[in-house]
């Protein structure tokens, strides 16, 4: 064998070697990267990750006080619909509805210390020992509240679906402003919206109600 071929042969012996040689210190690091990572994620998530705990509150809804456990980040839509007393009784408000979840159609409405706000945007901590009214607390238990029965007699509702927060953002409204014109209840209910267009009828739905009111 020439000596150019020996060398040529030895060459290529070490560029292999050098090869298999990286192949198996990739892989060992390969191997080793993935324990690795999921260790920092996981020191990551426990020095991230607070404890969501919670709280008492006792809220006053339409005259009765409650006292619930609820999260710091729990709307009061949430547990107006969905909470539990510390008896264990839900509180099944349901009339404020769902609907955006981020306060721009007024579905959720409800009075709080005589102003009408967004329970979807609200938060139930923020609202102890306040007085808050929903639609349940309007009608007696004899009869309905002069609101509602303007929007029956007037037929102010078609799905239903976004009647209770207007009759609420109503009642705040006519509380503050006992004898509307027309542009006034426009502009006193805006922050409702009805898709399904009833706003003539809910409209004059309003002005009947405060003349009833008035009388």
């Amino acid at each position: 064998m020439s000596k150019e071929k020996e060398l040529v042969e030895e060459k290529e012996a070490v560029s292999r070697r050098g090869f298999l040689k990286g192949i198996g210190s990739g892989a060992v690091v390969a191997g080793m990267a993935p324990a690795a990572l999921v260790g920092s994620e996981e020191a990551s998530s426990a020095n991230t990750t607070d404890e969501i705990t919670q709280t008492t509150v006792t809220l006053n809804i339409n005259d009765v006080a409650h006292r619930v456990d609820v999260e710091p980040r729990t709307t009061l839509l949430t547990v107006l619909r969905d909470g539990f007393d510390s008896s264990g009784n839900r509180l099944d408000l349901t009339g404020a509805k769902p609907i955006c979840d981020r306060g721009s159609c007024g579905g959720c409405t409800v009075i709080v210390e005589g102003k009408p706000v967004y329970a979807c945007m609200m938060l139930a901590v923020d609202v102890q020992d306040r007085d808050i009214v929903t639609v349940e607390g309007l009608a007696s238990q004899d009869s309905l509240h002069p609101i509602q029965e303007a929007f029956v007699k007037h037929d102010a509702l078609m799905c239903g679906f976004c009647t209770p927060g207007f009759v609420v953002a109503a009642k705040a409204f006519l509380d503050q402003n006992p004898s509307p014109t027309h542009e006034e209840i426009q502009e006193g209910l805006s922050g409702n919206v009805c898709r399904c267009g009833t706003y003539p009828f809910i409209f004059d739905a309003v002005k009947t109600a405060s003349e009833k009111l008035g009388d």
